[in-house]
């Protein structure tokens, strides 16, 4: 008797544990909405000149449905849909594609401090989009399509390269993955410098991938990296199943009948992706990919299915949030403010990871 009620005590207590589970993700999903809208309209509104709520929301609705509902005057409008609107919409897309490529690089290393920017991705890509600025007749024949393939070149070939040295290198696996990350990044930002030193005109843009910033944005760079980032989000979603079962080992993986090796090269491959065409149009943007999907998994469990979404909506909040904040304190880079939040998560972060994934 005893035994069988301890048993339905822990059955009635997990069941508990799995509503509340679900409770929180429909809050954090409303809640991320509710963010999200007020970070647009805070974004746009507020800068050197104010522009109330009404106006903007009347602006907008006038450029995307053909309305006349705004009153404002055309410099206004030109302020709110040629400057601030692309200029919200690429933070929010950059933030969810971080997030997302974090989300991944976490579950397949199964390691809580993997990231873009700690592992040296961004840094990979910032230096494949800053050789692709010194080709001098790229803009003639390739245009923006060249930078962003020699950052997704540049961020593939940096993540392959951490990730096999650390399987490699004898130390433990979160041990490895730092210093290797490190070494690597430390080598790419030697490649940016060089790059600057011999970039001439293109010394401005180069410079700019350093500092991680929105001031640049505009309709044509976002039209430029939204279908890359949302392609890769969601083919990302779709191997849910794959990051679970990695997140148990390679070798139970395998046992579930996931094709281990080709799973891997796929998620870097997209991980990659997301990660060059974010760094295309805002630069090097630290911790990101670190906080953001990490706090979701604490918040709702493991599940790849629910960690995703959830961290592209809350990455994109993050990141709107941030750049308001960087523009509020005299227009400071945006990646100095996610450094802010990020290092402090990230050095209590190691000290109570010890090895492997811990969740």
């Amino acid at each position: 008797m005893t035994v069988g009620a301890t048993t339905a005590g822990d059955t009635g207590a997990r069941l508990r544990h799995v509503a509340r589970a679900r409770d929180r993700r429909w809050w954090l999903v409303a809640g991320g909405v509710v963010v999200a809208i007020l970070g647009a309209i805070l974004g746009v509104g507020l800068g050197s000149v104010w522009i109330p709520p009404s106006d903007t929301v009347s602006i907008v609705l006038d450029h995307v449905l053909g309305t006349h509902l705004s009153s404002a005057d055309p410099a206004t409008s030109a302020i709110v849909w040629d400057l601030r609107v692309p200029r919200v919409l690429t933070a929010m897309t950059v933030g969810a594609g971080l997030a997302v490529a974090g989300a991944a690089f976490q579950g397949l290393l199964r390691n809580p401090l993997a990231d873009p920017y700690v592992l040296g991705t961004a840094s990979g890509a910032a230096l494949g989009a800053a050789l692709a600025l010194l080709i001098p007749f790229h803009a003639l024949v390739f245009g923006f399509g060249l930078v962003n393939a020699f950052a997704f070149i540049g961020a593939t070939v940096s993540i392959t390269v951490v990730y096999r040295m650390a399987r490699v290198s004898g130390l433990a696996p979160l041990t490895g993955l730092l210093l290797t990350g490190y070494a690597v990044g430390s080598l790419l930002a030697a490649g940016l410098t060089m790059a600057m030193y011999f970039s001439g005109a293109a010394l401005r843009q180069i410079f700019s991938y350093l500092l991680g910033s929105f001031d640049s944005s505009s309709w044509e760079r976002l039209a430029g990296a939204l279908p890359l980032i949302l392609i890769g989000c969601v083919l990302i979603g779709t191997r849910a199943r794959t990051l679970n079962g990695l997140l148990l080992g390679e070798e139970a993986a395998a046992h579930l009948g996931i094709d281990v090796g080709r799973e891997r090269t796929i998620l870097l491959g997209l991980a990659s992706l997301v990660t060059a065409a974010a760094v295309t149009v805002s630069g090097l943007i630290g911790f990101v990919g670190l906080v953001v999907p990490h706090v979701v998994r604490l918040l709702t469990g493991p599940n790849a299915r629910v960690v995703v979404p959830l961290a592209a909506l809350w990455g994109a909040d993050l990141l709107v949030f941030s750049d308001l904040a960087a523009r509020i304190l005299g227009d400071i880079p945006v990646g100095v403010v996610t450094a802010i939040i990020g290092a402090p998560f990230f050095l209590a972060l190691l000290r109570r990871a010890r090895t492997g994934y811990e969740l």
